[in-house]
């Protein structure tokens, strides 16, 4: 059976990442209990791995918050994000074989189906697009930036960003990736890493520009 402290930790997080909580909501013990049905004592537990993890934040008077973060820190989360994929992107073109591009040529199948619905299925783009570069990571075959990068990458103010994209952005993404595909079955780790970096700061940019407060 799963600790009450992990069940929190699981539930919570879901709650924050899945897009259900608002970024500066206020979390008091008592929601945070009812939302993982288990015992304060369990929360608090839980509530420290996910300050560990910057998803939640505490004021000056301890009250605790659903992170929210200025722009100056947005940029350094995704200029931190390109770094470490753009190095994994590297690595995997030079390990990658056969069979996993062709897992990869699935899984962009997949997102493009799901931009092409109408509306565009976000869900099943998020999960493609986690999909494809958790494979990508996996081929990089580098401990290390396996437990770096989730911190990054599963920021809520990453996932929300898709939520954000036209139909146009989104298809951007599918060319992307087709891009990065060419470049692993080059075995061109310069090539793959530029069009990674590339594609991270598109996705910062997007999110700059609809994030941004409109002109009076």
């Amino acid at each position: 059976m799963m600790p009450a402290s992990e069940t929190a930790y699981q539930k919570i997080r879901a709650f924050i990442l899945q897009g259900e909580a608002i970024p500066g909501m206020q979390l008091t013990e008592e929601k945070l209990s009812e939302i993982s049905g288990v015992s304060r004592t369990s929360v608090r537990d839980a509530v420290r791995r996910l300050e560990n993890e910057m998803l939640v934040v505490r004021s000056a008077s301890k009250r605790l918050f659903v992170a929210d973060w200025s722009d100056g820190e947005v940029d350094e989360m995704f200029t931190l994000r390109g770094m470490l994929e753009a190095h994994a992107a590297a690595r995997a073109a030079q390990r990658i074989d056969g069979d996993a591009l062709n897992i990869l040529r699935g899984i962009n199948k997949e997102l493009k189906d799901a931009v092409n619905q109408s509306p565009p299925d976000i869900t099943c783009f998020l999960e493609a697009n986690r999909r494809f570069h958790d494979l990508i990571l996996e081929c990089a075959q580098s401990p290390r930036l396996t437990k770096l990068m989730p911190a990054l990458v599963e920021q809520p103010v990453v996932r929300r960003t898709a939520h954000q994209y036209s139909k146009i952005q989104l298809n951007q993404s599918a060319v992307d990736h087709d891009e990065l595909i060419a470049a692993f079955a080059a075995k061109d780790a310069d090539w793959a890493k530029s069009v990674m970096t590339s594609h991270i700061r598109r996705a910062f940019h997007s999110f700059s520009a609809t994030a941004a407060p409109e002109s009076p």
